[in-house]
């Protein structure tokens, strides 16, 4: 499965993500399952909580994966 998740802004940090995408469900969890090797970042497991994300990345964990992409602001 693969869906896409929209930030604001670029950087952002890995374990944001993982809320963002409701892969997990707070930014505990996040930052213990990065700090246990169980997530991916395009296809290499990352164990760096605040590692920064830019659009294109790729992150998956328990068998999902989400493309990180940057939203366009509208005014």
């Amino acid at each position: 499965m693969s869906n896409t998740v929209d930030v604001r802004e670029e950087p952002t940090e890995l374990y944001k993500i993982l809320k963002l995408a409701n892969l997990v469900g707070s930014g505990g969890e996040a930052k213990f399952v990065i700090a246990e090797g169980l997530v991916q970042v395009n296809g290499e497991v990352e164990t760096r909580k605040r590692r920064k994300t830019m659009a294109g990345d790729v992150v998956s964990f328990d068998g999902q994966s989400v493309t990180v992409r940057l939203r366009a602001e509208k005014d």
